[in-house]
C-alpha cells in the first residue's frame, strides 16, 4: 500500500512520522524551508512520550513520487483547487482521495441521493477544480480531530488527540476504507470507519464555523470567547443557524449547543487557527468554514443573519490585511 501525504505541515506531518515509523510506505509533499529541513536532518515529531525522527520520502514535485493507492489531503481547504493539476502524476485508476480539509467538503453531495444529489459548492470548490479533476468517486472522506503545529521547520509538536474519522460518501463500509484504516491504526492512531460521517463534520464544523471567525475579530482566546457573555452569544447564534441547515440536510446532532461551547471553552487558552494565519501572514480559511455555510443556508432556503454579519466582518478583516481572495 502506497500512501502519499500531500500538505505535510503540521497534522500532515504528525501522520506522515507515525505511518513512517510503522514502517508504511509513505510518501509527503512539501515545501520551502520546512521541506529542506526534511530533507536535511529528518522529520522530527515531538510528543508527551517522547520523540521521533524519521527520514521521509518527501518532494515539492509530485511527478517524483509516483502512482499511489491512497492520497492524504491535509492542506487548507482554499489551497487545494489550485493543486489539483499537480497530483495528476499521483493518481491512477484505483487511487483513492482522502479528503482530510477542515469545513464543508466539496464532495458534500456525492452519495446523498434525493433532490440535491451532485450539487456543487462554489464556495469550496470554485470552477468544479475538484469534482472534474478528482471526480467525486475517488473521495473518501476523513474528519481530522488531532492538534499539532510546526514548531521549526522540519519539527512537529503534538499537541493533543489521535482519531481520523474516515467515511464513504454513500456511507457503506467498503474495502478501502477498512484497508486505510487498518494501516493508520497500526501507526498508532485511531481510524474509525463511520457510517455517517456528516454528523461528525458537523459537531467539527460547529466550532470552526463560530469560534475561528469571532476569535481573529477579537484576538480572544477560547477559554474567554467561550465564556464571555457577548461572545458566547454571538457563537451560539451562529451555531443554531447552522444547525437548522444542517438539520434539512439530514445530519443529527449528539451533543447540543451549550456542550459544545462548553467544550470549546474546557480547551483553555487556545488561538484558533484563524487568528494564527491572520498574525502570520497567511490566506485564511474563511470560505470553507463560514462562507460555505452560509451557502448551504442559501440551498436550504434558511436565514443566517449572525453567519452572514460575523462573515461580512471577518472578510472585511482579511481583505485590509490582505489575506483574503476570494
Amino acid at each position: 500500500m502506497r500512501i502519499c501525504v500531500f500538505g505535510a505541515g503540521a497534522i500532515g506531518g504528525y501522520m506522515g512520522v507515525k505511518l513512517a515509523e510503522a514502517g508504511a510506505d509513505v510518501s509527503l509533499v512539501a515545501r520551502g524551508p520546512h521541506l529542506a529541513a526534511m530533507k536535511s536532518n529528518g522529520l522530527r515529531l515531538i510528543e508527551e512520550t517522547g520523540e521521533t525522527t524519521v527520514t521521509p520520502i518527501a518532494s515539492n514535485d509530485p511527478a517524483d513520487l509516483g502512482v499511489q493507492d491512497y492520497i492524504i489531503v491535509t492542506l487548507k481547504a482554499h489551497s487545494v483547487p489550485a493543486v489539483v493539476p499537480k497530483m495528476a502524476p499521483l493518481i491512477g485508476p484505483n487511487t483513492t482521495i482522502v479528503s482530510g480539509v477542515n469545513g464543508v467538503p466539496w464532495w458534500y453531495f456525492h452519495g446523498v441521493g434525493g433532490v440535491l444529489e451532485g450539487t456543487r459548492l462554489a464556495s469550496v470548490d470554485p470552477g468544479d477544480a475538484q469534482w472534474t479533476g478528482f471526480g467525486p468517486d475517488k473521495v473518501l472522506g476523513c474528519v481530522v480531530y488531532p492538534a499539532a503545529e510546526v514548531v521549526e521547520p522540519g519539527v512537529i509538536k503534538h499537541i493533543e488527540g489521535n482519531r481520523f474519522s474516515l467515511g464513504e460518501p454513500d456511507g457503506s463500509k467498503s474495502d478501502r476504507a477498512v484497508a486505510l484504516s487498518q494501516a493508520l491504526m497500526s501507526a498508532g492512531l485511531k481510524a474509525p470507519v463511520r457510517p455517517k460521517l456528516r454528523d461528525e463534520i458537523w459537531v467539527k464544523l460547529w466550532g470552526n464555523l463560530s469560534f475561528n471567525p469571532i476569535s481573529a475579530l477579537t484576538h480572544a482566546t477560547l477559554d474567554i470567547l467561550c465564556t464571555d457573555p457577548g461572545t458566547r452569544a454571538v457563537a451560539r447564534g451562529m451555531m443554531v443557524e447552522a444547525q437548522e441547515i444542517a438539520e434539512k440536510l439530514g445530519v443529527k446532532f449528539p451533543i447540543d449547543v451549550e456542550r459544545r461551547i462548553d467544550g470549546g471553552a474546557a480547551v483553555g487558552a487556545h488561538r484558533t487557527s484563524m487568528w494564527q494565519d491572520l498574525d502570520q501572514g497567511r490566506p485564511m480559511e474563511i470560505d470553507a468554514l463560514v462562507k460555505s455555510v452560509q451557502e448551504l443556508g442559501a440551498l436550504t432556503k434558511t436565514a443566517t443573519p449572525t453567519i452572514d454579519t460575523v462573515l461580512a466582518l471577518t472578510q472585511l478583516r482579511a481583505k485590509t490585511a490582505g489575506l483574503y481572495h476570494p
